[in-house]
Parts: structure tokens; sequence; C-alpha cells
């Protein structure tokens, strides 16, 4: 196996891999092997038939798809490594010569890992910021615990007012016929979150438990089913239940319950407290975020828009994660805020660069303070994490690889990076 190297403009790279005639030819056989069970010719009885016959009935090609999915894998890793490149996102295959009794060639354009130029990084000028927690801030938070800590009381004697949570089945129809993705059941429905498309919340305020009303609303010009697109809809819709909040009281015994304080107002005053620390911890990730956002904009550095699309897919699938948690698959989060898959993604695309610059620019901070993780550092870390995935350290140790280590201490050395530029900032 031999590759070549073509450096192309914007951090691309083509590797040009050739796989010899006799190693091409043992693939093609590995596929006749894995395929001739199947195949049947006159005269010989199925999976008999030698593969020379094979290829005269059928043609040379019969097996080169096999054999080329079965070469290109290892012939790309290998010749990966060979580069000595830093490739940061999927191969592009394309085929250059593939016939038998000659070497296999393909092409693979790949994105490699940008160089970066750096500008300023110290002494970076940003505008001193305090902390503090406003009687609004902490009458908010203990709102939230107080919300947190109601009960949910069924009513039975009224019909749906707003704020009220409604347990519905529900189920659309557009032009007579249901559609996919149209029909739930025992869902739970804040009225006035917004949650559901155009004024279908608004619809139930008025509807009586056990009533089916009809629903109509309109989807979006935008929506993210095509077939959908600016189509009316009627949903058939039954309340089953009404549930509303029941706060308890802001009072000594609410301190008990929620805290280990004997009265409101030392609870008040340990929220207060820890609301100033998190403000404090949130201003000083801001600070940081300005300072690394300042360097990134007075580096030099030519992205590649494959390396871009992968930050893209990996926040999608964060996002997606995300959600599932709160029990709503990513295709009904779209379905219901009317957004397209296409518009998601856009959306994304800004901050997935600016992700990418950021860590560039820290990487390349590292390199340029020769900062690095100590061991100790990297025993902590993976500790953290063993503790964290439930394990036990030593063998969380043993699963990682030396590639994973690599990263960890990485990792590890451009959030020293952040403190670094963080530490030579200027706050005026």
């Amino acid at each position: 196996m031999s590759v070549q190297v073509e450096n192309m403009e914007k951090s691309m790279a083509k590797l040009t891999i050739e796989a010899s005639a006799e190693q091409f030819d043992a693939a093609l056989d590995k596929a006749y092997q894995k395929n001739k069970s199947r195949i049947t010719l006159p005269g010989f009885r199925k999976g008999k038939a030698p593969r020379a016959m094979v290829e005269k009935m059928y043609g040379a090609a019969i097996f080169y798809e096999d054999a080329a999915n079965a070469i290109i894998p290892e012939a790309y890793e290998d010749a990966a490594k060979e580069s000595g490149l830093e490739i940061v996102a999927q191969p592009e295959i394309d085929v250059v010569q593939v016939e038998k009794g000659k070497p296999f060639i393909f092409t693979a354009l790949v994105a490699v890992k940008p160089e970066v130029t750096l500008g300023q990084y110290k002494g970076i000028e940003i505008e001193k910021k305090t902390a503090e927690v406003t009687e609004e801030e902490l009458d908010a938070e203990i709102g939230k615990v107080q919300e947190s800590n109601a009960r949910m009381i069924t009513v039975d004697d009224r019909a749906v007012q707003d704020g009220d949570i409604a347990v519905i089945d529900f189920e659309g129809f557009v032009d007579g016929k249901p559609f996919d993705g149209g029909k739930g059941t025992d869902y739970s429905l804040t009225i006035g979150s917004h949650s559901f498309i155009d004024n279908f919340e608004e619809q139930l305020i008025g509807q009586s438990i056990g009533q089916e009303t009809e629903v109509n609303v309109t989807f979006p010009e935008q929506y993210q089913e095509e077939s959908l697109q600016g189509k009316p809809a009627v949903f058939k819709v039954t309340v089953k239940e009404i549930k509303v909040k029941e706060l308890p009281e802001l009072d000594d015994d609410f301190a008990q319950d929620v805290s280990d304080f004997d009265t409101m107002e030392e609870y008040k005053e340990d929220t207060r407290k820890k609301l100033l620390e998190n403000k404090e911890e949130a201003l000083k990730r801001e600070k940081e975020e300005e300072i690394v956002t300042k360097i990134a904009e007075d580096a030099q550095m030519d992205i590649p828009e494959p390396m871009i699309d992968t930050q893209v897919r990996q926040m999608t699938q964060e996002f997606a994660q995300r959600i599932q948690a709160q029990g709503l698959s990513l295709e009904q989060y779209l379905q219901f805020t009317g957004m397209t898959a296409q518009q998601m993604t856009e959306e994304l695309r800004p901050q997935a660069e600016k992700r990418i610059q950021s860590r560039l620019v820290l990487e390349a901070v590292v390199a340029a303070e020769n900062i690095e993780a100590t061991q100790e550092d990297i025993d902590k870390e993976i500790e953290n994490m063993a503790q964290m995935y439930q394990m036990e350290t030593d063998k969380l140790k043993n699963l990682l690889g030396e590639e994973e280590k690599k990263q960890i201490a990485m990792d590890m050395a451009v959030q020293k990076a952040v403190e670094f530029v963080a530490d030579a900032a200027v706050e005026k």
C-alpha cells in the first residue's frame, strides 16, 4: 500500500492511496467466498461454481464493490497514519481505478487541523464587572424552590384555564387524513407554554374533562415536514385531566422542609450567598469567554467546512440527548416548534464555528506557552471521571487507551490556557 499527499486550500488535503494488484485480487477472492453460497450457475451445485466461471458469466466487476468495501477502510486508516496529517473529519472517498489485475487506487479528500497564527493573547482588555444579587433575583430563586415543592392538585369541577396542565389525547388530520407524528396519548400540556404550534393551546381554554373538541391550526410555511407546510390541520382533542399547582406558604415551616435552617430569614440569607457565588462563577466564565473570543478574532486560521459540519452534528446529538432526557425526541421537537432540520443546522453553524475557533486558539496558546498537564492532574481527572461513571479508578485507567489519555491531557492543558489568558487580562 502506498500513499501520496496533496495539500490543498482551506486546510484540506487529498490522499491518493494505492493497494497492489495482489491485494486487490485477494480482496476479490474474499468477496467471492462471501457471496458464492448465493450464486447458481448451470452445471454446478449452488455455491460450488468456481470464481473464474462466475466472473466469465457475470463479468469481472461482479465482486468489485465488495472488494473495494473490504480494502478501503483498512487502507485509508493506514494511509492516514502514514500521512502524518491530523485529520479532523470523515473523508470523502472517490475510487479512481478498479480493474482486475491492476492496483486498486482511490482518493480520500480530508479536512486537516488548521494552522493557527496567534495575534495578541496577553493583556486583553475587558470591562470590570462585579457580581451582586438583587431582591428580585432572590425572590425569583426562592420562587423556583416554592414551585418545585408545589403539589399537583387534580380539579374536576371546572373547565381548562390559562396556566393549567391539561392531560390530553390528540390526533391530527390534514385534508381529513391522519398524518405521522400527529397523535399523542396522556400528554401533559401546560396551557400558555406555547410549546405547540399556532394557537393550539388557547383553543383548549374553556374545554371540560371528557369533552372532545376540534382544534384548528395552520402549519408554518417553513415547517420541517414539507408535506405539511402551510396546510390547515384539525386536531381532535380530548381533555382527560386538569391539574393545577398548589404552592406552599413561604414561612419557617417551608424553610425547614427545603433546607437545614430553622427560619425563613436564615434560609433567605443562605440562598443569597449561594446566588452570589453562582453569579461570581458565571462572571468568571463570561470573562473567560470574552477573552477567548477576542483572542480568536485576532488570530488567523482557515477552518475547513467538513470540520464545521462534524461539530454541528456533534452539537445536534448533544441537544437531542438533552431533550430526550425530558421525554421528547428530536423529531418531535422539530415538529412542535415548526423548525426544519436544515434551519436547526443553520442556527447551530455559527456556534459550531465559534467553538472550533476557541479550541484552536487555546491549543495554540498551549503550544506557545509550553503549558502541560501534570500526571497528578491527569490522575485526578480520571478519578473524577470514574466517580461520574460509578467505576473503580484503576478499571477506568485500564479501559482508557493512549489516545484517550492524550486527549484528557490536552483538555486539561487547554483549561490551564484559559486560566493563563484570564490571569493575563486587564480589567478596566
